[in-house]
C-alpha cells in the first residue's frame, strides 16, 4: 500500500469509527425507517468528502473533535443524494455500492423518507456542533453547497438537460458545477472556517476544480469503467442521453479535459503549506478507476 493510500484509509477508518459510534447512540421509530437510514449510510463507499476534510483540517492544524461532526454531516448529506439519484423518477439505478439501491431494498417511500430522515438528521447534527463562529460559517458552507443554490439545483438541470436536442458548454458546466463541484468543495472551504478561514480563497479554488475532475473522471469511467469496479451501473448517461463531459467533449476531449483540471488544481496549492497531501488526493482523484 502507498503513502497516500495508507493515509487515506486512515482517515477513512476514523470517520468509519465515529460514523459506528453516532449510530450506535441514534435510534429512530418506525424501526424500519432507521433501517433504511442506516443501509445506506454504512454501506461504504470512497468516503471522499469526509476525507477531504479531515485531511484539509489536519493541515491546517485544527482538531480532530471539532471537524469528525461535520464529516459525519457532510456524509450523511452525499448519501441522502445519492438514495434519491438512484429512484426511478430521477436516475433510475437498482445497484449502489455493489448493492440493491435503497428503493429496491425497503421500497420508493421508504427510500425517500430515509434520504430525507438523512437530510434534517444532518442539520440537527451540525446545530448540536456550533460552538463559535468558526463552526457556525462552517454549517452555513455546507447547507449553501446542498441547496437550491448548490446540488438540489445542478440535479434539477441535470433532470432537464437529458434528452434535449440542443445544449451548451455553459448548461454542461453549470450542471457540473452544482452537482457536483459544490459538494466537492465544501469539505475543503469547511475546514478552512473551522480553522478562523485560513486558506479560504485557496481551499475554494483546490475545490471547485477538484468538483469538476471528479465529475469529468466519473463521466469517462460511465464509459470505459467495470461494472464490478463502480458497484453501479455503467453506460446509464448515454442511455438516457444525458448532459455529460462525454456527450459534449467527446471521450478524448473529456480526457484532455481531466488532465487539465488535475493540473489547475494542484497549481492552486503552490501557496498553501503543507499541502503535499491534497495534491497528492488530487492526483489519486484523477487516476481512479472507481
Amino acid at each position: 500500500m502507498s503513502k497516500i493510500d495508507k493515509k487515506y484509509a486512515e482517515y477513512a477508518a476514523l470517520f468509519e469509527s465515529e460514523l459506528h459510534n453516532y449510530i450506535n447512540s441514534f435510534h429512530a421509530s418506525p424501526s424500519v425507517l432507521f433501517e433504511a437510514m442506516k443501509y445506506s449510510l454504512e454501506a461504504g463507499g470512497k468516503r471522499v468528502r469526509p476525507v477531504l476534510l479531515l485531511a484539509a483540517n489536519e493541515m491546517l492544524g485544527g482538531s480532530e473533535e471539532s471537524a469528525l461532526p461535520f464529516a459525519l454531516a457532510l456524509e450523511m448529506i452525499h448519501t441522502y443524494s445519492l438514495i434519491h439519484d438512484d429512484l426511478p423518477a430521477m436516475d433510475d439505478d437498482d445497484f449502489r455500492r455493489g448493492n440493491p439501491s435503497n428503493h429496491k431494498k425497503f421500497g420508493e417511500g421508504m427510500a425517500i423518507l430515509a434520504g430525507d430522515g438523512l437530510l434534517s438528521l444532518a442539520m440537527e447534527l451540525c446545530l448540536a456542533n456550533i460552538k463559535d463562529d468558526n463552526s457556525l460559517s462552517a454549517t452555513r458552507i455546507l447547507f449553501a453547497a446542498a441547496g437550491v443554490s448548490g446540488m438540489v439545483a445542478g440535479q434539477a438541470a441535470d433532470l432537464l438537460s437529458e434528452k434535449k436536442q440542443e445544449y451548451s458548454e455553459r448548461q454542461l458546466l453549470y450542471i457540473i458545477k452544482n452537482k457536483t463541484s459544490k459538494m466537492i468543495a465544501a469539505p475543503l472551504a469547511m475546514a478552512s472556517a473551522l480553522n478562523g478561514g485560513k486558506y479560504m480563497a485557496e481551499m475554494k479554488n483546490f475545490g471547485r476544480t477538484l468538483g469538476f475532475l471528479f465529475q469529468v473522471v466519473d463521466d469517462i469511467l460511465d464509459v470505459e469503467g467495470e461494472a464490478s469496479e463502480m458497484g453501479k451501473t455503467l453506460g446509464k448517461d448515454a442511455q438516457e442521453d444525458k448532459l455529460t463531459s462525454v456527450k459534449y467533449y467527446g471521450l478524448k476531449g473529456a480526457k484532455e479535459y481531466a488532465e487539465k483540471l488535475y493540473n489547475e488544481s494542484v497549481s492552486s496549492l503552490s501557496g498553501v503549506a503543507n499541502s503535499a497531501y491534497l495534491a497528492k488526493l488530487a492526483e489519486k482523484i484523477y487516476k481512479r478507476t472507481n
